[in-house]
Order: C-alpha cells, then structure tokens, then sequence
C-alpha cells in the first residue's frame, strides 16, 4: 500500500543494481530555490548522487534520463562537467526536452541519445532580475556562453560555427533568438549520437561497461 500512495502501482519496482539511474526533469535549480509549484532538479542532490555512483564498487555505469526546460546555468554546466569527469560509462537519453543547458547535460555522457518525438533547443545564456549595466557584466556573460559552447564542441561531434549559427539565429523563435531542433536535425549536426529509446541506451551502457571490464 505504500508503495501505491507513493508511485501509483502496486506493482514492486526493483531496478537493477549496477546501473544508477539519474533524472534530469523540469527546471535545473541552482543557488536560488524555485517557487514550491515548479517541477525541479536539485543540483545539490544530483551531484552526490553522481559521486555516489562513481565510488560505488557496485556501481558499473550511469544512464541519465533527460526531460528538463533547462534552468539555472552555472548549476547545470557543474552536473554536466561532474558527468563528462567521471571514470565509469555513462549514457544519456533525452526523452521530451533537452533545451538550453539541457543540451550541454545530454553530450556529457560517453554515448547520448534522443527519443523520436524529442527537442532541443540552442539559444544564449538568460539572466532574470537585477543586472548592472556595466562593461564586466557583458564579460561575465560572454565568458559564461564560451564555457558553455566550448564544452558543447568538446563532447560532441558538432561543428562550433553551425551550433553558433543555431544559436543566434533570430527567424527560428519568435520574439527570440535561437533554435528548436527536431531529433534527426540534432542527429544531422552531430550534437546527439544517435535516435533511440530505453531499451537502445541500456543496450549501448551493457556495451561500453563490457568494454572497461574487459581492458581491467
């Protein structure tokens, strides 16, 4: 009955051992908490559980399932960095959404993928609230976007000057600048490896674990 109240099934859910699962959905919350309505990501929680993980003897590979709006930018460019760092396989899935930092998040991971239906969305970094209109504030924010495209460009097979000219495109969004991507485009530029769901991510993490126990 527990279970019930709290996941809707009676059905027991026991997942398997040496896989971690990690899910990134809503919006990616950072040194700011959201409102209490919001659908969120805690980087506080997530990063120890990529630690976890890594440590975790039983522990063989991460699968990071992502479904996330994007968020707090600082907050997602740790997670991401903490997941391209780690020493165990890693594979990640984007199932509905992977927009803004959500992008950098998906190519993080050794392999990525994309369910059919799945969209990305390329566009600059935002800032909500008070800004000082001085020149260090724009050095900030130019320094912050070539962190964030520099990873991009280093974990994936994209080109730098398409995923820039996705980026400031100014006739894809309206009232906006960037681009929305289907799954076979993000496949086309290079940014995701390949289109597939559950079952072809957890087919591709058996792999390349297979792979690191055989060179130890």
């Amino acid at each position: 009955m527990e279970n019930l109240k709290q996941v809707g099934s009676i059905t027991d859910i026991s997942p398997v051992k040496d896989i971690c699962f990690i899910s990134i959905i809503g919006e990616i919350e950072g040194h700011t908490s959201l409102p209490p309505q919001s659908k969120t990501t805690k980087y506080e929680h997530i990063i120890p559980m990529i630690i976890g993980a890594e440590m975790d003897p039983q522990i063989k590979g991460i699968l990071l399932l992502i479904n996330t709006v994007g968020g707090d930018v600082e907050a997602g460019l740790a997670i991401s960095e903490l997941i391209a760092s780690i020493t165990k396989p890693t594979v990640s899935i984007v199932l509905g959404g992977g927009h803004s930092i959500g992008t950098a998040l998906a190519v993080s991971a050794e392999y990525s993928f994309i369910a059919p239906t799945g969209t990305m969305t390329i566009h600059p970094i935002r800032t909500n609230g008070f800004v000082i209109g001085v020149p260090q504030t724009f050095r900030y924010f130019q320094k912050m976007q070539e962190r964030i495209i520099n990873f991009i460009v280093d974990n994936s097979r994209v080109n730098k000057e398409a995923l820039l000219s996705y980026m400031y495109d100014t006739d894809e969004i309206a009232n906006d600048v960037g681009t929305v991507l289907n799954a076979q485009e993000v496949i086309d530029i290079g940014l995701i490896d390949e289109i597939g769901g559950f079952s072809s991510a957890m087919n591709v993490l058996r792999r390349l674990i297979e792979e690191m126990e055989q060179k130890n």
